[in-house]
């Protein structure tokens, strides 16, 4: 019987022929070969916490989560080199054993490395490009199991090409990135009228390091959260006040909302305003991967799209019209991020300063409604979807998004001219070779 293999929230669920959990790179390779030589395609699965189908097969699967070590560290250039599978909480912990930091990163640190990077996962902040541009260096097992070193210098189309793969150049191996000296944040989330936030918008984004916030359907608060970068030594909160606030609050409260709201639909409005009006001033001095995680044990679905910068205010606007004038049934804040600008060929934030705009759904409600409406308003943007969250796009729809599609695929057609790496995701949203 064939293996099961399933994803974080549960909803994306394949069998695939045999599921490998390969050591090192060599049995990668060797892995990567046996799944050649019998015509099965391959595909890696990270940690599982992709909401679309990118990871699922019916063949070949490889788990990197035996590959999670840190090879090499330079304390004085802040050059690291890891293995693919490492997962970015323990990334964090053994970078600041070292002194050193990710430049800035997501607020989900559970996704492997090799994952978040092929997805174009980002953090926030106008100053910082996503988690791909930090990369100097990839080695990337391709089709014919030859594990090839991938740099700006060595080879620049597959460099641009594979630093956002989706999976389907080949398996990343190792990864070695550009990190800083360790430093700490001071982060402040306060609840703010949501009017006056969406007036402010660009300066507030600007004037932070990293800036975002979360607007709460039928109210009119926008919480905000205020990171900046500082000297101070770190002041971890106390056990206590981080149970209260991230479990009790940010977890146990909004679940229980989102269970009683997905019961009885009507009272989504008062619950929404009610969490709201509980999300109170709260401060936060510690090192930059303790402030940038945080806790996510609330079961959802989401999708996010990625947005020029200048359009920001009017597209959360127009978001927050439509479920109030619909009526929907949404239990959960939509959450707005912004970075800066890249090369990466696929990357969502490539070529322009970005504003993210991300919806959710509590589990085992009615989604499609709401996401299909909010994509056609993203649409109208040259909105681009994260290739890790769920989407209706193609790639009829998606090519013309990105200047460099077509670089792209010329890579794809040179490291895998048999499709290997495919799936049904990736014929989908990358069509064939």
């Amino acid at each position: 019987m064939s293996p099961l293999w399933s994803n974080w929230a549960g909803d994306q669920r394949c069998a695939p022929h045999t599921i490998e959990h390969p050591a090192g790179e060599d049995e990668l390779v060797a892995a990567v070969s046996r799944a050649a030589e019998v015509g099965r395609c391959l595909r890696v699965a990270g940690s599982g916490h992709s909401f679309t189908d990118i990871a699922c097969t019916d063949d070949h699967m490889l788990c990197l989560d035996r590959m999670d070590r840190v090879l090499a560290a330079d304390a004085e250039t802040g050059v690291v080199r890891v293995q693919a599978g490492i997962t970015l909480a323990k990334l964090g912990r053994e970078l600041s054993e070292r002194g050193l930091a990710m430049e800035n990163q997501g607020d989900i640190d559970a996704q492997q490395l090799g994952g978040a990077l092929s997805t174009a996962t980002h953090g926030t902040g106008l100053r910082f490009p996503n988690l791909s541009a930090q990369v100097v260096e990839l080695r990337l097992v391709s089709a014919d199991g030859e594990a090839l070193e991938l740099s700006a210098e060595s080879d620049p189309e597959a460099f641009l090409a594979a630093r956002v793969g989706l999976g389907a150049l080949g398996v990343l191996s190792e990864i070695t990135l550009r990190c800083v000296p360790r430093f700490t944040i001071h982060r402040v989330d306060e609840p703010r009228p949501l009017d006056e936030t969406l007036a402010r918008i660009a300066s507030l984004a600007s004037e932070s390091d990293h800036f975002e916030f979360y607007a709460f359907p039928y109210s009119n608060v926008a919480l905000t959260r205020t990171s900046e970068r500082t000297d101070r030594e770190p002041r971890p909160e106390s056990a206590l006040l981080a149970y209260l606030r991230e479990g009790v609050l940010e977890n146990r409260l909004v679940d229980l909302a989102g269970r009683l709201g997905r019961a009885l639909p009507a009272t989504i409005p008062a619950l929404n305003r009610g969490l709201a009006a509980l999300s109170g001033r709260a401060e936060k001095t510690d090192y930059s991967y303790r402030v940038y995680a945080s806790r996510r044990e609330v079961p959802f679905t989401e999708m996010e799209y990625a947005i020029p910068g200048a359009a920001a205010a009017e597209a959360v606007r127009r978001v927050l019209d439509l479920v109030e004038r619909r009526r929907l049934g949404v239990s959960f804040p939509i959450e707005v991020r912004f970075t800066a600008g890249d090369d990466a060929f696929l990357s969502t934030a490539h070529a322009r300063e970005t504003c993210y705009i991300a919806v959710h759904q509590y589990r085992g409600m009615e989604f499609e409604t709401y996401f299909r409406s909010v994509e056609e308003i993203m649409n109208e943007y040259g909105g681009r979807p994260h290739w890790g969250k769920r989407h209706y796009q193609s790639a009829a729809t998606l090519a013309e998004r990105y200047p460099q599609w077509d670089r792209f695929h010329a890579t794809r057609a040179r490291l895998d001219p048999g499709g290997l790496f495919r799936n049904d995701y990736v014929d989908r949203v990358l069509g064939p070779i």
